[in-house]
């Protein structure tokens, strides 16, 4: 392969997967698609803006001439494109079944009609739902997604496997655990605590705060997409996870102590519906594949910590937009005390 379509290269882990392939990969062509809804960001890709190699679209995933835009002379499909906030999810589930698992039936089309050599779908350790402690989900267990952002990602894996079993598309699935890194929306649970804590503002922790969180960075994320690109097995899954399992007030607390604030502003505020109290991935396959990863727990929460500390311009002009302040307000204006943005 030479040219990757990378869709919702502009997001979180998304931007980290092209500044992977543009720098190990100089014989590569990387286009990307985004739409550039609230959580896409050009800024993330502004290191490669002048690079030849890259080519940007802003399209939806969901318009059938977008992606075949996109996807023209392309000869591998990274599928990163979905709406990916639970909480998000519980507002308005009609979205994530659109994006997730129509747009995903739109570029498997594409994908087939261009006869592609490699389409990997990035989906999530959430659609197996609850795990029960002392064990781990395993790529041949049964899915049980139990909120609207899994079940649609879920879905997406199920449009994946038909367009494999059914007209031979070398798709690929892999299913990671929370990820953490640069460039991460501040809604997820880590960039949220650390842009808040930066301003002062109170630490929303849903209920006892012992839900328990396997935490993989960004970095080893990509490397194995990237090794699932290169050497997954059509129509199989991966699984991604460090193994590393905390509890979320575990977490807030390494950032409190990382950030040096006050553990007044830790509130504990109203859980969220439906919310999974464990999630754990056994990762054996993608190990066997070569994957090795890089970062170790605590060393991803503090540079993390750090990168946030150090790029206030970045988020703060995400968080000072509207849509952000509307958001913040709606899931949490009933939840946390009055404070302001």
């Amino acid at each position: 392969m030479r040219h990757v379509l990378v869709t919702g290269g502009a997001g979180f882990i998304g931007s980290n997967f092209v500044h992977r392939l543009l720098t190990r990969y100089p014989d590569y062509d990387v286009t990307v698609i985004d739409k550039l809804t609230y959580a896409g960001n050009v800024e993330n890709l502004a290191d490669h803006q002048d690079n030849p190699r890259l080519r940007f679209v802003q399209g939806d995933i969901c318009d059938t001439a977008d992606v075949e835009r996109a996807s023209h002379g392309c000869d591998a499909i990274v599928n990163f494109a979905a709406e990916s906030h639970v909480d998000r999810s519980l507002l308005d589930p009609g979205s994530f079944v659109h994006t997730n698992v129509y747009g995903t039936f739109v570029l498997l089309e594409a994908a087939r009609k261009a006869g592609v050599e490699r389409f990997v779908q990035v989906s999530t350790d959430e659609v197996y739902g609850d795990v029960s402690p002392g064990t781990s989900s395993r790529e041949s267990d049964r899915l049980n997604p139990r909120s609207p952002y899994s079940a649609s990602k879920a879905g997406g894996e199920m449009q994946c496997l038909g367009f494999f079993h059914s007209h031979g598309l070398p798709v690929s699935i892999t299913r990671a655990s929370n990820n953490l890194g640069p460039f991460q929306y501040p809604e997820k649970l880590v960039p949220l605590l650390v842009t808040n804590a930066l301003l002062g503002l109170p630490l929303p922790v849903y209920g006892d705060g012992r839900q328990v969180r396997d935490w993989l960075h960004v970095q080893d994320h990509c490397a194995a997409i990237d090794l699932v690109l290169h050497r997954g097995a059509p129509g199989e899954a991966y699984n991604v996870g460090m193994g590393y399992e905390h509890p979320n007030i575990d977490v807030v607390h390494l950032l409190i102590e990382e950030l040096g604030v006050p553990e007044r502003l830790i509130c504990h505020v109203t859980d969220r519906k439906g919310h999974d109290r464990r999630y754990s991935v056994d990762s054996e396959k993608i190990k066997s594949l070569g994957w090795t990863p890089d970062y170790q727990f605590e060393q991803s929460i503090r540079e993390t910590a750090t990168w946030y500390a150090t790029h206030r311009d970045w988020w703060e002009t995400i968080r000072s937009r509207p849509d952000f302040q509307r958001y913040y307000e709606l899931n949490y204006g009933t939840r946390l005390p009055s404070t302001t943005l």
